[in-house]
Parts: structure tokens; C-alpha cells; sequence
């Protein structure tokens, strides 16, 4: 048995794997029971493909620099880019962003995780110094008086979370459903979706209006404040309500229960995947330090990092804006730094590039890159306008997809590379809480499979790229820890087969990273959705997971067991709508937005608001659906509330049972 990690989510839970792949551990959810089925997946992708037909490695790779050259002489370096994903290990984040800037030469590159972290680690960046999704230990939730959570469901997204969670004397929870995670809550503030921001500013208010700050910390241990507290001053209780929903009488004992300290504010997707994203978070943060939270043993104020690397995915310089360590792009003395390691000119490093979202609507267009580079992701499912982006990706010259099983992305490129999965290789991932874990090898690959490190070091050495693309995991993290030396976020003391915390296991106690040392308060207001419930589109959509699946669904959708607790997408609407539209449980409802139209079986449910429908995004559906309006600072994608029409289908049994295997009508 070998020890090494999970492959799903932020907790990177340990396992223990066999040679055959059985896994051992003390405690998994459903999906990390099942891991090692993805292993032996039966579509597993065990030989490049070029053109759908089996080809070798030599002319696989052989085409890809031609095509990639061919491109890059008629539109020049940006005329390639490369889309990576939060579940990359730190090695593959880290050389991946150097292959692109050093051997591709593009500034066009970003990565999955814009749709997923972006907006918090602007917030807290801004407010605290550095981005960490948790700056304290997961086993201090145990400890909290209270825990805050907004917009997160870790019952069904981590399970293994609850156990700490439970451990506080009070749970609220805030969610337009009665989640898995709400249900266990002591207080659930169902709001109207798109509201969160109007919420937070509300119980500020009360906060301030209650005396219940903490005037001292304040006064020593931040900025801004009276500056935040004018702006909150227009969300008195009652406004608050009549904004969200919730009742004055929760938002006052929501207050009171986190002044008793120690508690903990945490936002997940729910509140950060907004075109407010940033503003939210900034106001649960504002929240949070007006109470005396952030910095004190047992309190503060964090996020629910989503994808298994979605804290060190974003760290190494895989973001269109970032290089390793957290460096900004544009910065002189980052650029020089980063140059000296790789062995380049600092003139020679590109600039920033297009954001996700936006590089993905470029893609083929006139001065849009022609060539696509695919690692760790699966954005024919994942993004936004989902109809748009497969239009998109359909008008490249070049499309090279890197993946374990034939996904929806893959299945639309013109070059196949399949690639080593978490236990057959090795390298090291970063917990939510900043914690650098070994990721161990415990199984052999199939023959013809290769690591993402050997297929950019075969791709950096045919095009003739200087300096070193090893695909050795170990000597990469070496580089790594160099690159990102000084920087925001230094792994320079981390050991890759010890591991531990970067910045120590609690930030903030003495000071926050922020020049003087002090946390900032930002003021922000309230704005509705980018686009509100209106006569020809009644009903808000949000979305989100169920226990079963995992982000796009690519492994969990090919494990048998989870597979058929949850065969496919489905929307859950309230009774009262459902009778409105003679709708019972299993019929065929159709799902429009003002972006597409999906149609998929019912599942009534009390627990969703009568103005909300709900539909996971791990299947092709969702995000056909879905409203790409961005947050003008991260970027990131309103994927958590659109406005939609529902209607009943009438159809057959046969059609019935189709449809729950797969959306029709996009």
C-alpha cells in the first residue's frame, strides 16, 4: 500500500492504494470510496489519437509542432494558447505556465480556476495581503462558537468537512436551498439568488447599529472602516429583507451569534460566482473584521477552495495576470525574478493575457488565438454559454486535448494525448488551508500513457525552447520553489516529500500582509443580478453539485456506483411551481434561457424556493443555460444565478427515460 491522496476536492483526504488499485482509508465520501474505478475506466484513453484513429506518440507530438509552428508564422505567438485546471498538481501548474510564456512564447493562458476561485482570492487579497482560501487549520471550525457559511454545501461537495463543522456549538448557513449542508444548520437564510451582497451588508449594518463590533481591533488592526460602514448604512434590517428574503429576526441572530467569539465567516462558489463575485466577498470579509475576526486563534475569515489544487492551481502561474509565487504579470522586479530562473530575457516574457472566459470567446475569431492547448479540463462542459464556447472551440485550426478518458473536449480534438491520473504519478497538491501534501505513485499507467510533465518537456524540446522542461516532478518543485521565492506566496521552505504550510499554519496573528500591516476594509454596494427575473423569464436558475459527481463529471459519470445513484441532470423545482405547470415527479421539463434551452426530468423538492429552479452542472446542460456576464475585476463568470422560463413536456416513457441520461434540445 502507498500512501497519497484523494483526487477530488480541497481536502486532499489521505488514502492509502495498492498496486491494483484498492484503496484504504479512515474516512471518505462516496466519490473517494470509488476513486480507483476511474483507474480502470472502460474508455480509458491508453493511446494517442490523431484525427479519432490510433497513432503513435512520435507523429502525435510531430503534428502538434507543426500545426503550432504553422500557426505562430501567420499570427504570430498569441495565436496559440494553452487552458489548464485546478487539479493540476503544483508541477504541472508551474511548468505549465512557463512552457507557455517560454517555449509557446503566448500571453494566452489561463485556466479553470477563474470559474471557480478567482473572485475570493481577489477580495482577500485586497483585504488581507495574500490569498489563502483558509488561513488557519480546517480543525479550528471545530473550535468556533459559530460558523458562517455562505453559499458552500460541503455535505454533499466534502463531506469529510462536516465532521469539523459539527463541532461547533452553532451552524448557519446561507443558500436559496435547503442543501444537505442546511439541513444540519442551526439557522438556514434562504435568500433570492444573487442577493448574497445585499445580505452581508445587512448584517454589517446591524452589527454596527447593535454595538456588537469589536472597536478595539478595529482600531488597531485595520483601515477603512467608517468608509465600509457608510456604504452599509443604506441595508438597514428591514431593507435587507426585503431585498434577500430573509426575515430581520434571522439577520439580528445571525449578528449576535458571531460576536460571540471565537466563529468563523466562510463563502464558497454560492456567493463568489457572481459578476459581484468580488464585491460579496469583500462585504462577508468587511463583516468579519468589523466582529474582530480575521487574525485571532480559532476565528477568522475564509473560503471553501473547490477543485483538489484549486489553491496551489492558482498560485504557479498558470492565470493569464500571475507568474509563480503569486507574482503580478506587470510588476519590473517579479518579471526579473522569474526571468532569471527560467534563463530568459524579462523583455522576452509576454505580458497578461485574456481571462478564461474570454480567451475561450476568442478562440478562431480574427484576433483571436487559432490554436488550443488543453490540460487538466473540460471546458465543452464547464463554461458558461457552453453552446458558444463549443462553437468556438469547433472554429480553431489546432485543437491538442491532454486527458485520461475521451471527455466532451477531447472528443472534439484534432490531437489525443492520454495522460497519467492521480495514483499513478507523483508531484505534490495544496490543501485549502495552504498545506503542500505528496501526491505518491501507487499504480502503474497503462504503457502507451504519459505524464502532462513528459508531454511538455517532449513538446519544449522538439520546438527547440530554452532553458530546463524536465519531467522529473521532483527537480520541477525544485525550480518551482525558486520561481516563487520572495514572492506573495513563498514555498521556498517547503520540503517536496515533508511538505507543510506555506506562511505557517496560521496567518495574520501578529499582522496581515499588506504594507503596513494592516487589514482593509473596501467599501461596496449592492447591484441586482446581471440579468433579473422578467415577464418572459419568471424563475431564477442557480446551480451547483450533488454527493456523486465531481465538476464536469468526466471521472465520476464512469464509475458504475455513482453513475447510477445519479444517472444524469435533472432540475429540482418547488411544488407549488411544479403544480403550476402540471409537472410531477420524472417529467420531462424544458429549462430556456435567454442562451439556450435543455430538457430534463423534474425532481420536486421543498427545498428549493418557489422563484428558483436548481440544476447540477456536472453533465452537458447546465451551462448551456448559464449567464457569462463577468466580474470586472476577477473575471469571473454570474454561473450561480440567471433567469430562465420552465414548461412541461408532454412525451413518451421511452423519451422520459432518455432524457435522464442526457439534456435534449440544446
Amino acid at each position: 500500500m502507498t500512501r497519497t491522496h484523494c483526487p477530488y476536492c480541497a481536502l486532499q483526504c489521505g488514502m492509502d492504494v495498492s498496486a491494483g488499485g484498492l484503496i484504504s482509508a479512515e474516512s471518505l465520501c462516496q466519490k473517494g470510496w470509488t476513486a480507483a474505478e476511474v483507474l480502470r475506466a472502460p474508455d480509458r484513453l491508453t493511446t494517442p489519437l490523431v484525427g479519432g484513429r490510433a497513432a503513435t506518440w512520435d507523429e502525435a507530438l510531430d503534428l502538434a509542432v507543426t500545426r503550432i509552428r504553422q500557426i505562430q508564422d501567420a499570427h504570430g505567438p498569441d495565436g496559440v494558447a494553452v487552458f489548464g485546471g485546478g487539479g493540476l498538481t503544483n508541477e504541472k501548474a508551474y511548468l505549465l505556465g512557463k512552457f507557455a510564456r517560454v517555449a509557446l512564447r503566448t500571453s494566452q493562458i489561463d485556466y479553470n480556476g477563474r470559474f471557480c476561485m478567482s473572485s475570493a482570492a481577489v477580495a482577500v487579497r485586497r483585504a488581507f495581503g495574500v490569498d489563502r482560501g483558509l488561513p488557519f487549520p480546517a480543525d479550528d471550525l471545530a473550535r468556533a462558537e459559530t460558523v458562517l457559511l455562505a453559499g458552500a454545501n460541503p455535505a454533499e461537495t466534502m463531506p469529510p468537512l462536516v465532521r469539523r463543522l459539527r463541532g461547533a456549538k452553532r451552524l448557519i448557513v446561507v443558500d436559496p436551498r435547503a442543501t444537505a449542508t442546511a439541513r444540519l444548520a442551526d439557522l438556514h437564510l434562504q435568500l433570492t439568488p444573487g442577493t448574497d451582497l445585499a445580505l452581508a451588508l445587512g448584517l454589517l449594518h446591524i452589527a454596527v447599529a447593535d454595538d456588537l463590533i469589536d472597536a478595539g481591533y478595529i482600531a488597531e488592526r485595520t483601515s477603512g472602516f467608517a468608509a465600509a460602514v457608510a456604504e452599509s448604512n443604506a441595508y438597514w434590517p428591514e431593507r435587507a429583507e426585503r431585498i434577500t428574503g430573509v426575515p430581520v429576526r434571522l439577520l439580528r441572530e445571525t449578528v449576535r451569534a458571531l460576536a460571540r467569539r471565537p466563529a468563523v465567516v466562510l463563502t464558497a462558489r454560492g456567493s463568489e460566482q457572481h459578476a459581484k463575485g468580488v464585491d460579496t466577498v469583500t462585504a462577508f470579509v468587511n463583516l468579519a473584521l468589523a466582529l474582530g475576526l480575521p487574525g485571532r486563534p480559532g476565528s477568522g475569515f475564509g473560503t471553501l477552495t473547490g477543485q483538489g489544487n484549486g489553491q496551489g492551481g492558482r498560485e504557479h502561474g498558470q492565470k493569464a495576470d500571475q507568474l509563480p509565487g503569486c507574482r503580478d504579470i506587470r510588476d519590473p522586479e517579479a518579471r526579473a525574478h522569474v526571468a532569471r530562473v527560467w534563463g530568459v530575457r524579462p523583455e522576452d516574457l509576454p505580458g497578461p493575457g485574456r481571462s478564461a472566459y474570454e480567451l475561450l470567446q476568442s478562440l478562431g475569431t480574427e484576433d483571436g488565438p487559432r490554436a488550443l492547448l488543453v490540460f487538466g479540463s473540460n471546458p465543452a462542459v464547464s463554461a458558461p454559454e457552453t453552446a458558444r464556447v463549443r462553437e468556438r472551440l469547433r472554429a480553431l485550426d489546432f485543437l491538442l486535448v491532454c486527458d485520461v478518458v475521451p471527455s466532451e473536449t477531447a472528443r472534439m480534438a484534432d490531437v489525443v494525448l492520454p495522460v497519467t491520473q492521480w495514483a499513478e504519478e507523483d508531484g505534490t497538491m495544496t490543501t485549502l488551508e495552504g498545506r503542500v501534501v505528496r501526491r505518491r505513485r501507487a499504480t502503474v499507467p497503462p504503457p502507451e500513457v504519459r505524464s502532462d510533465l513528459e508531454v511538455m518537456h517532449e513538446l519544449a524540446r522538439r520546438m527547440d525552447a530554452p532553458g530546463d522542461f524536465t519531467p522529473d516532478p521532483r527537480r520541477v518543485f525544485a525550480e518551482l520553489r525558486r520561481a516563487g521565492a520572495g514572492g506573495p506566496v513563498d514555498y521556498a521552505p517547503i520540503d517536496y516529500d515533508t511538505g507543510g504550510f506555506w506562511g505557517g499554519p496560521r496567518l495574520f496573528l501578529d499582522r496581515f500582509a499588506t504594507e503596513d500591516g494592516r487589514a482593509r476594509f473596501v467599501p461596496v454596494g449592492f447591484r441586482p443580478p446581471a440579468e433579473d427575473v422578467c415577464a418572459d423569464y419568471p424563475v431564477y436558475l442557480t446551480t451547483g453539485r450533488v454527493l456523486q459527481h465531481y465538476q464536469s463529471g468526466a471521472q465520476t459519470r464512469r464509475v458504475r456506483d455513482l453513475d447510477r445513484a445519479v444517472p444524469g441532470p435533472f432540475v429540482e423545482l418547488h411544488p407549488d411551481l411544479a403544480a403550476r405547470l402540471s409537472v410531477a415527479q420524472g417529467d420531462a421539463v424544458r429549462v430556456s434561457s435567454r442562451r439556450g434551452s435543455v430538457v430534463v426530468p423534474a425532481r420536486i423538492s421543498a427545498g428549493v424556493r418557489r422563484d428558483t429552479v436548481f440544476m447540477p452542472f456536472h453533465w452537458p446542460g447546465a451551462n448551456f443555460l448559464t449567464n457569462p456576464a463577468l466580474d470586472p475585476l476577477s473575471r469571473m463568470p454570474e454561473l450561480k444565478v440567471c433567469a430562465v422560463r420552465v414548461e412541461a413536456v408532454r412525451e413518451s416513457g421511452s423519451d422520459r427515460r432518455r432524457h435522464g441520461r442526457r439534456p435534449a434540445g440544446q
